[in-house]
């Protein structure tokens, strides 16, 4: 989805900004870093990225947290209200039930969504619809839609099936380093058992949607259906018959896709024409 982009206020950083959090409790409780990691029960290399500032926490370790430090709540409500800072209010709910949900299901017919995008061509996207802004302001923009991805390393993460239309993969977005990156980057999260990936090909003709739109679900069931428009923001339903209608076209469109291997083989030959 175009996932427009995000206001500006203060912590910018919120992972390195939790991260210092993370690193104050730990030394303030007098461990290292290993013993610390032992009693959430967590690995020493997950605590690291955590007080490093490389991911958010998830929901689960700031649950760790809390019982570690007795503190019922105080960090999971500090990690939850960082993880909305900076996005606009329309986006927010989309944030809180993309963090939640049990699954999402997308579909990315104009841009990759951006649980899929690598920073190169998240950046390319921001800069094509707010071109002037400078390096730095689309820097954090970036920052921003790159620290959503935290969602896919949680213990428990959503099922992410995405249906990509041809088109997306064949538009040079940021040029053709850039989209050799962005394929490459899509074929290993392919791998992913979480992960799933269609194509839905030129050859299938026109397509059940010629609109970009995601479903939610929690608890394994659909619950709502985002989507957007250029001027004004995004919008979640949760009427029944809308979230229904949705279910059936997404049934469409993987019915019209290939399957997850000739989407991953048709990456990898989109790849091999970039490098021609």
């Amino acid at each position: 989805m175009g996932e427009q982009a995000d206001q500006q206020q203060e912590p910018k950083n919120a992972a390195a900004y939790f991260g210092r959090e993370v690193k104050a409790l730990r030394e303030c409780m007098g461990l290292s870093q290993e013993a610390f990691a032992e009693l959430l029960h967590y690995t020493q290399a997950q605590v690291s990225k955590v007080e490093n500032g490389l991911v958010l926490a998830s929901s689960a370790f700031t649950d760790a947290m809390d019982r570690a430090a007795g503190t019922p709540g105080v960090y999971r409500r500090l990690r939850n209200k960082l993880a909305k800072q900076g996005h606009p209010d329309w986006f927010v709910p989309y944030i809180t039930l993309e963090e939640s949900a049990s699954a999402v299901t997308d579909y990315s017919c104009t841009f990759l969504m951006g649980l899929l995008q690598t920073p190169e061509y998240a950046a390319a996207v921001i800069s094509a619809a707010f071109p002037r802004e400078s390096k730095d302001q689309i820097k954090e923009r970036v920052e921003l839609r790159m620290r959503r991805q935290a969602v896919l390393e949680n213990d428990d993460p959503p099922l992410l099936w995405v249906i990509i239309n041809e088109a997306v993969l064949r538009t040079l977005v940021g040029g053709a380093s850039v989209m050799a990156g962005q394929l490459e980057h899509l074929r290993v999260l392919g791998c992913s058992p979480h992960v799933t990936l269609q194509v839905l090909p030129y050859s299938a003709g026109a397509a059940p949607s010629h609109l970009p739109f995601t479903l939610l679900s929690l608890n394994e069931k659909p619950h709502a259906v985002y989507t957007e428009t250029p001027t004004h923001g995004g919008h979640m339903d949760e009427t029944p018959h809308i979230v229904g209608a949705a279910v059936t076209m997404f049934d469409r469109l993987r019915m019209a896709a290939l399957s997850e291997h000739e989407s991953l083989a048709l990456m990898g030959a989109t790849m091999e024409e970039l490098a021609r």
